[in-house]
């Protein structure tokens, strides 16, 4: 038997509590970082990096929780948890149980788990505190003489937890940034632009002649660069004309698509042009895209008119 698991006499068996606190030790730890990657992994985009980053995450994590629960005392007769509180399993007569054999202890423990967690409290009232995974494979948990344990075991022991804590820290930073943050950033764009669109379009449309370069330049403060030249044209081509009163009011919308920082909206006006006798009312359909500018606001980056304005109804 490996040095590092004797054990003390027979009647020195493990208290119930020491086992718990072995075992969250070494499961907890490795678990959380498993949930939390595959949580990771589920929320961000399938095939990015990030993807890759937490599944790869998420299988070295599985792989050193295997290498604590089954190589690890094979080795060195310690799992971390036990090390910590000085407690080896061994079979009855004392000897040291291989890999294959806490696998199978491992395995087990389903017996444990599933009436209830029954299998778990068993050791407080069982005369050899064996759970049911113990008294299928005959094993038992005892203490170990305290010369007999590794040194600086609650060094690694603490290392061994912030570096998991610090996994599910970063794991839940990823998911905020990448998930959380932009799909509430989405939510608050919908919100805005359900109630400045309609109004942004129908201002960028509306102009008098009497006040149609102050009406213009009002107009072009509402676009973004991009679009401001293509507004600018269409302006110069009314004012060379015989510009008459244009008033456009929304009457429906509906947000296509939106992000962050963009949005697309169909809208659907209803408007006048010139003045009595001649004053006709019309309606059109715009698909109408909306960008957010460094100052946060919005502003329209394109215009495609879908239905030309026409006069509602039969048109007399």
């Amino acid at each position: 038997m490996p040095a590092a698991t004797r054990v003390s006499p027979e009647n020195d068996l493990a208290p119930w509590h020491f086992r718990a606190g072995a075992f969250a030790i070494d499961v907890l730890p490795g678990m959380s970082v498993i949930a939390t990657m595959a949580l990771v992994s589920l929320s961000v985009r399938s095939g990015s990096a990030w993807w890759w980053v937490s599944l790869s995450v998420l299988g070295v994590a599985v792989l050193l929780v295997l290498v604590n629960r089954l190589l690890l005392p094979a080795i060195t007769g310690w799992t971390l948890g036990r090390a910590l509180y000085g407690i080896a399993v061994t079979r009855r007569d004392g000897e040291a149980i291989g890999t294959w054999g806490l696998l199978l202890r491992d395995l087990a423990h389903l017996l444990d788990t599933l009436p209830v967690l029954l299998g778990w409290l068993w050791p407080l009232w069982d005369s050899r505190h064996r759970t049911f995974a113990d008294l299928l494979l005959r094993t038992e948990v005892r203490r170990v003489e305290p010369h007999a344990r590794p040194v600086k075991v609650r060094q690694w022991t603490a290392a061994a937890l912030l570096f998991a804590a610090l996994l599910c820290l970063d794991g839940a930073g990823v998911s905020y940034a990448l998930v959380y943050a932009p799909d509430r950033a989405t939510d608050q764009t919908r919100a805005e632009i359900a109630i400045q669109g309609p109004k942004i379009a129908a201002d960028m449309l509306t102009y008098d002649p009497q006040t149609l370069r102050q009406d213009f330049a009002r107009a072009q403060s509402l676009t973004t660069d991009r679009y401001r030249g293509q507004l600018a044209a269409q302006q110069e081509a009314v004012e060379k004309g015989h510009p008459v009163i244009n008033e456009y009011w929304v009457t429906g919308s509906s947000i296509q698509s939106a992000s962050p920082d963009r949005a697309t909206m169909l809208l659907f006006m209803q408007g006048r042009r010139g003045v009595p006798p001649e004053q006709r009312y019309i309606s059109a359909t715009v698909r109408v895209t909306f960008a957010k500018g460094r100052d946060k606001h919005w502003r329209v980056d394109d215009l495609t008119v879908l239905t030309k304005p026409k006069a509602p109804g039969n048109g007399k």
